[in-house]
Parts: C-alpha cells; structure tokens; sequence
C-alpha cells in the first residue's frame, strides 16, 4: 500500500466536516494552575439564564503564552484592515456563571 508522506517539517491534520464548521462561543471562562491553562468556550444563550460548554483546551503556560502572542499579531492586522473593534462598554451586567453537572 502506497501512501503520501507529509514533507518534512509539515503536518498533516485530520478533522471532520462538524470540526471544520466549527462552533460559536460567546463566553470563555480561563483558569490556570501551575501547569496548565483550561480554555473553557461556552455559548451562553440569549435569554441569559442558561449556557452549554462547547469545548475544553488544556494547554500548558508556554502554549497559552503563544496563543496570546497569535492572538494579538491577528487581532492587529485585523484592525489595520478593517478599523478598531469596539468593545462591550465596561459595567455592564457580569453574569455569574457556574457549571452544574
């Protein structure tokens, strides 16, 4: 059986149509230990009193940091494109978000 290897350095990613359509999350709740980061991406629903998690990362400080940075190099050439992403304004109302099982 014959089968393509990826070049070297490249890594081929699988994923599924329901991974690549990908999922709205309105909500990320980030907590940290010493040794990881937890991503929470929640979808909070519009009536306000009730939210789904959608999906959990973990990854370890030295990732987060590195997601931060993409973060920021994205959300600048995004501005730089389009213009200055305006906020939600500062003191609103804080949902008080819980988990329950």
């Amino acid at each position: 059986m014959d089968q393509q290897q990826p070049a070297q350095g490249q890594v081929q990613i699988k994923a599924d149509e329901k991974e690549l359509q990908g999922q709205y999350s309105n909500l990320v709740m980030i907590h940290h230990n010493l040794e990881e980061f937890t991503l929470n991406f929640i979808y909070i629903f519009p009536n306000g009193t009730q939210g789904k998690l959608l999906s959990s990362a973990i990854v370890s400080p030295g990732h987060a940091k590195r997601i931060w940075r993409a973060l920021g190099e994205n959300l600048n050439r995004y501005e730089a494109q389009f213009g200055p992403i305006k906020e939600a304004p500062e003191g609103g109302p804080t949902p008080n978000v819980g988990f329950v099982q």
